[in-house]
Parts: structure tokens; sequence; C-alpha cells
């Protein structure tokens, strides 16, 4: 008779199927291709251009965007460096994790109009809560609408000052290891200190994601006055060697890393 097969515990099976999920991802980028993975150092997309018919059909069966985070998701695409926000499959990816963990406190930083902040309040349960970060106060003013068309205004907690005081004050305050979820898309100059401060904050099995960890290909060979690219790729080194989580690193978007605290 076979030993049973052994039982994962919650955090163990994000891990592994986040995993599995970006294995998937790189053999079919790889089959796929029949030039080098990476043509230029100046490739932004290692998934099908946005205007693909097979990338259009997977979103069209994929996507179940709520009306307000779709209203406030092409109102940021209006906006001056609206194309640098989240994408709307990794909203929804980072949502279902959420909803899978029973998560019901969620960090992000960089708020811009909200859409990430939004995306993650509608996965909390009533009672939940969205601590998010930001230094200019026009984006956020810009959302905030459909936050309150979406019933959603009174989860998101928008913190107008430089998010590293932000984190330093959940931390003082005895926060650590409270957040569920934490979400990283602001300045690449202190991704290393948001990333540090974030994995403090979040309880053992909770997800941390990290966005535009690709920088647009140029972690491949940064140049060396683009001290962005290089903050980003140390990073990259960084939590690719750091015991501390699992991780998985997908091509949706510019880079989403995913890092379950274990």
């Amino acid at each position: 008779m076979s030993p049973p097969a052994p039982r994962l515990s919650v955090p163990a099976a994000l891990a592994l199927g986040s995993a599995a999920l970006g294995a998937a991802f790189a053999a079919g980028l790889l089959l796929g291709r029949r030039g080098p993975l990476w043509r230029s150092r100046r490739e932004r997309r290692l998934l099908p251009p946005e205007d693909s018919p097979l990338w259009r059909y997977l979103l069209s069966r994929s996507m179940r965007e709520h009306p307000a985070l779709r209203s406030l998701r092409l109102l940021t695409l209006e906006q001056p460096q609206g194309d640098s926000m989240m994408t709307c499959e990794q909203a929804q990816l980072l949502a279902n994790l959420a909803r899978l963990i029973k998560a019901k406190k969620a960090l992000d930083l960089g708020t811009f109009t909200g859409y990430s902040a939004l995306a993650l309040a509608l996965a909390l349960p009533p009672a939940g809560r969205v601590v998010t970060c930001e230094v200019n106060p026009g984006p956020p003013e810009l959302g905030r609408p459909l936050w309150r068309q979406a019933e959603e205004e009174h989860k998101i907690e928008l913190r107008l000052k430089p998010a590293l005081e932000t984190l330093d004050e959940l931390l003082a305050a005895g926060e650590a290891g409270t957040f569920d979820v934490a979400v990283v898309d602001a300045d690449k100059e202190n991704c290393a200190a948001y990333y540090e401060r974030c994995l403090q904050l979040l309880r053992p099995g909770g997800v941390l994601a990290v966005l535009s960890v690709l920088w647009r290909g140029e972690v491949l060979q940064p140049q060396p006055r683009d001290v962005q690219a290089r903050c980003v790729q140390n990073l990259n080194e960084r939590i690719l060697r750091d015991a501390r989580v699992h991780i998985s690193l997908l091509p949706l978007g510019d880079g989403l890393t995913l890092a379950f605290k274990i």
C-alpha cells in the first residue's frame, strides 16, 4: 500500500501553485519563440502584445472586473504615467490570492488613483482594511468617487506621506506580523527598504507582491547612471536568496514577483 500523499499547508500550496504558474508561463514562452529570449535590451513585454487576438481572448475569458474598478482603470490610463499602473490581470491575481488566504489587512505602496487599493478592498471582508501610501494628493482624489461608487471607501486608509514613514509608524504601533498582503509599486530607489519593512509587517503565510521587477528589460544590463534599474536588479537578487520567503517571478505586466512569507 503506497504511503498517503503529504498534505500541504495553505502557504505551501500557494507557493507551489505560483511556482507551477511561473513554470507554465516560462515553458510556453520558450517553446513559442525561435529567437533569443530577449531580442533587445529595451524589450518591454514577454507576453503577446496587448492587441493580440489570443491575449484579448485570454482576458475576455478570465477577467471579472467590478464596474467601478474598470472605470477607475480606464480613468487612470488617461492620466500622465497612467500606463505604469498595475495591469488588470495582476490586480485580479492579487485579489484572488487575498481571498484564498482570507486576508483582512493589506498594504499598498504607491496609491496613484487607488486602482490596486480598490482591487484589494473588494477582495477583503466588510471589516477589512487597506493602508495605502502616496505622496501626491491629486491622483487619489480622482479615484475616490469610484472607491465610493464601489462602496469600499471605508476600507481604504490613505496616508499622504512618504511610504517609509508610514511603514515605520505601523511597526512602532505594534502592527508587525499582522498584515496579510503587501503590494510594492512605489519609487525604486527605496524598494529594498520597502521590501524589508513589508516583510516585517506581514504574518507568516502572507503575500508580498513587487511590481515592475523587469523594469522594461533594463535589469539585464543597467546603464551606469540608471539608479532605478540597478535598485530593481539588486532587489531581485536579494529576494532570490532570501530564505524567509517562497517566490515566483511572473511575466505579467512589467514583471511581478510574489513572495510568500514562511
